[in-house]
Order: C-alpha cells, then structure tokens, then sequence
C-alpha cells in the first residue's frame, strides 16, 4: 500500500486534466500521483509518430486565440505553434464554390437575411447564460427542454440556413441537433467566445497546432513528474469510508490519499465502484451525459495539389452522401507530407463505423475529387484513421454532451466535490469547454479546491483568470447590417407578404453588393 498526500486520477481527457493538476499540486510541495488507464499519457489527444507522416493529430490538435493556459504550457516546455493554412480559398460545396472568410457566403438575399439572423440570434441568446452556470440563465428551464433542431425551426425560414445549421452542431459538438439541449449548445457556444470565434481558423479555435504534435503538453508534463505517473491503472474502486481514501486498480494495486481528483468524462464514472455510493444527482448525472461520435481521417498525398489550384484545404460539405463534413489542410508547416484532416460527424460516424478503413478511404477521396475538381484526390500515398467511438477509456469525442432536461436538472452537480472526491475533465471547464484549454482550466481549478480545503489558499482564489498570452485575440466586429437587418419573419410580419419578396431581395442585394454582409 502506497501513501501519498494527494492522489489524482487521470484515466482519460483531453489533453489530461489529471496532469495539469499534479502538475500545479507538486509546485506546491504536495506528493500528486495520477493513475492513467492508458500505456500512454494524453487521452482525447493522440500524437503518432512514423516515417509516412513525421507526427500526425489523431486527437484533439487545435488551439487559438484566448486559450492563453494551454499557450502559457507550450510556451513553458518550449513547443511551438505554427498556423493552419488558410491562405487560398476556402470550398462550400453544395453548389462547389471559392470564398474567404469563416463562414460561406450566401447569393439568395432571402437566404442571406435567415443566415444573418441565425448566428445574430445564437449570438444574443448566448450573452444570456452565465458561463460558470448555465442551469441560472433567465429561460434556462425553456431552453434546455427545446433541443437545437426545434430552435431552428423556430428560427430558420430557408431550407439552406437549416441544412447548415446541421453541419454547425455536427462540427462543434460531434452530435445531431435532435440529441442535445438548446441551453448546452448555446452555453458551449458562448463559452468558446461566440459563433464566431468557436468555428473560425483565423483568429478562431482552429487557428494553430503544435509543431510535433498536441501529446507534447501531456508528455512533458508526465516527465516533469516522473514515476508519480502510473499508465496502464485503471481505477474500479474508490473508498472513502475511513480516514484516508482508498483507490484500487485493475493491476490489483492499493493507493491511500486524502483527496481524489476524478479526471475523467462524467460517463466514465461508470466504470468504477464508489464506496459510500455517489449522491442521487451525480449518479444519475453520469448516466445521462453520452459523448460524441467522430472519426478523424487524415489523407496523403504527394503532391500540395489543391494549393496549386487555389484552395487551401478548408473544405465545408454538406451533401449528405458525403462522408466528410468539414476540412482543414493538415501539411506539415515547412510544406512537407501533404494531407488533408477530415471529420466523419455524428450520424455519419455510426453510419460508416461498420465499413472497412479502406472502404472509408476510397469514399473520402472520391468526395475530395468531386470538391476539388481534381483526379489527384483519388490517388492518396497514406491514410491514418482514429475512430473515437471505440476507445473503451474514452467512449467517443470530442467530448460529452447535455440531451434535453439535463443541464437544469442535474448541471449543478457536474463540478461539486463529494466528500473528498473533486472533479476535473474538460467537461467542467467554463472557458474551452471541450478543448484542451478547457482540460488545463478544470485541472488547476480541482488542484486549488483541494489546496483551498487544505487552508493553503483562499476560496477567492479558486478560479483564477489567465493572462493573454502570445497568441493575439482580436475582435469580431458586425457591421451596422449584420446587427440590424431584420429577420425573415420579421419581414413578413412588419410588411406582409405581398411587398416582402421585391423589399427583402432589394434590400439583401444592395447590402451584399456593398460588401455590409461579410460575416468574416
């Protein structure tokens, strides 16, 4: 039986919110041990190393502005970042076409005037929820019953804007609008700095990777702490019946602490047996909160063939036949390997799961060829896959998800300790929920409760704000159009039918050909 001060649990998250709680605990002079199911430290993400690729993400790979603690330990540790091209233009195929900018551009004025009030709306609707607390939002009740497909029915006019509003749930949270709560989705939104901000490459959460790959952070922290990292641990039993709290493993190893900090997806509590039992709410919170379906593909080439015709990469899809939804150019940032990163989302996750990795190589070149215009997308020189949804220490990505009445029911519960169990995982951040800067948020915080139980710190300190790093953070700013142009229904309403259509077409065609619509 091992004794140590502090114990942490870290069996699987994004970039593992376990280590960067021992990691400030040790700073403290306190004796952190984190106990990682895995042979490898990391969780949700996954860096492979081999001759075909140099490193390749598998796993959570992209930061960007504002997400200043997972800047502050790259710059720590000394690993650099580099910008994920978006030089040329980017691809909307439904109809294919080059645009610039986060989002599509929209030619039906009518369709222009829906697109504009969505986000707007999205937008608004978010300044209302708190982020540390979203269940105390003024129309929480209402909101976190309605899920985001009967919010945009309520709000979509065109059959264009709903189709994209798909991909946009698809993408960000890896889960269908009919599967989550329009109070999560709009609180996930908001805390990621907005519509904006959440989908954008440049000046948004995609903008930048780390050159060698995201599992460096994980990495560098497991060496800062040496043997007190465990791999292949992974924790079924937790008493805290006695003095001090007793964690078995699988390997049949006892380890005895005064505090636990339980570093994992809420679901995967699941895995483990608690000694006393969970209290109601967060037993049955961790029944409720399933994660996302992704697999991420990423395609070589030999040749930068799409660069050579104009495109960087970035390629928005929304055919439905269509294995990959969204791309993002994956060359390495010295212009070698070139590959393109692409996400199967959701319902074509589970759709395509039961096909053979060759078979899902073959119909992700054929849509590349079909968007790009070129042959050269069907002749690949390597692929590498990563279905998260069969990871047994993960249970899909990129992370999990509130279904309708949850977040107002049981959401209070997610982050409050039980007993002398704190919990961790990107899932509790209230910044970056999600990403790795949302891991490194929920880490220190659980490390600072504890040191706050201890008498070490002040509850004020608790939660801490981060500093801008060196990542610059600038803002979006809407035009007087995009802030003031009426909704659809609007129109409607305010005009009536028979003079809606000569208005809104006159009105969306000078706007737009006055460049006061760019959403970018």
């Amino acid at each position: 039986i091992l004794k140590y001060v502090t114990l942490l649990i870290s069996l699987f998250l994004c970039l593992s919110a376990g280590l960067s709680a021992a990691k400030l605990l040790k700073a403290q002079g306190l004796s952190p041990v984190v106990l990682e199911a895995r042979d490898r430290v990391g969780g949700r993400t996954f860096t492979v190393r081999n001759k075909e690729t140099k490193w390749v993400d598998l796993g959570g790979a992209y930061i960007g502005p504002t997400q200043n603690r997972i800047l502050r330990l790259a710059r720590e540790y000394n690993i650099k970042t580099y910008k994920v091209n978006e030089q040329e233009n980017l691809v909307h195929y439904g109809k294919s076409y080059p645009f610039k900018g986060s989002f599509p551009p929209m030619w039906n004025p009518i369709v222009l005037l829906d697109f504009n009030n969505l986000w707007r709306t999205m937008d608004e609707m978010g300044k209302e929820i708190p982020r540390e607390a979203p269940w105390r939002a003024p129309h929480a009740e209402e909101w976190d019953k309605m899920t985001m497909q009967e919010l945009f029915e309520k709000i979509c006019w065109t059959s264009t804007v709903r189709r994209f509003a798909t991909l946009f749930v698809n993408v960000n949270v890896t889960s269908e609008p009919h599967e989550v709560s329009a109070l999560w989705f709009l609180w996930y939104v908001k805390q990621c700095g907005g519509t904006m901000r959440i989908f954008s490459t440049t000046n948004g959460g995609q903008e930048r990777k780390f050159v060698g790959g995201s599992s460096q952070i994980s990495e560098c922290m497991a060496n800062e702490l040496g043997d007190r990292v465990k791999l292949q641990s992974p924790v079924y039993r937790i008493n805290q019946t006695g003095d001090m709290v007793v964690v078995e493993t699988l390997d049949k190893q006892t380890y005895m602490a005064k505090y636990v900090i339980v570093a994992t997806p809420p679901g995967m509590n699941l895995k483990m047996h608690f000694n006393p039992e969970l209290p109601p709410l967060r037993n049955q919170l961790i029944a409720r909160v399933p994660m996302g379906s992704v697999i991420k593909c990423m395609v070589y080439y030999r040749d930068n063939f799409w660069r050579k015709k104009g495109y960087c990469g970035s390629m928005v899809i929304e055919e439905e036949g269509a294995p990959i939804g969204l791309t993002l150019d994956d060359t390495k940032p010295d212009g070698t390997v070139p590959a393109i990163m692409g996400f199967i989302l959701a319902r074509k996750c589970r759709k395509l799961s039961g096909l053979t990795k060759e078979e899902r190589l073959r119909r992700i070149c054929e849509i590349y060829s079909r968007v790009l215009g070129s042959e050269e997308a069907l002749h690949p020189v390597h692929y590498e896959e990563k279905n998260w949804c069969e990871e047994e220490y993960s249970g899909g990505c990129y992370t999990a998800y509130f279904p309708p009445g949850i977040l107002t029911q049981y959401g209070r519960v997610l982050r409050e300790p039980v007993g002398r169990l704190y919990f961790a995982g990107t899932e509790t951040a209230t910044e970056w929920s999600g990403y790795m800067e949302g891991a490194v948020q929920a880490g220190e915080r659980a490390a600072r409760e504890i040191m706050c139980a201890m008498g070490k710190i002040p509850q004020s300190q608790i939660w801490q704000s981060e500093p801008p790093c060196l990542v610059p953070a600038l803002p979006f700013v809407t035009t007087f159009w995009e802030r003031n142009l009426p909704s659809v229904g609007g129109l409607l309403k305010f005009m009536g039918f028979s003079t809606f259509l000569s208005v809104a077409t006159a009105a969306g065609l000078v706007a737009y050909k006055k460049g006061l619509l760019p959403r970018s």
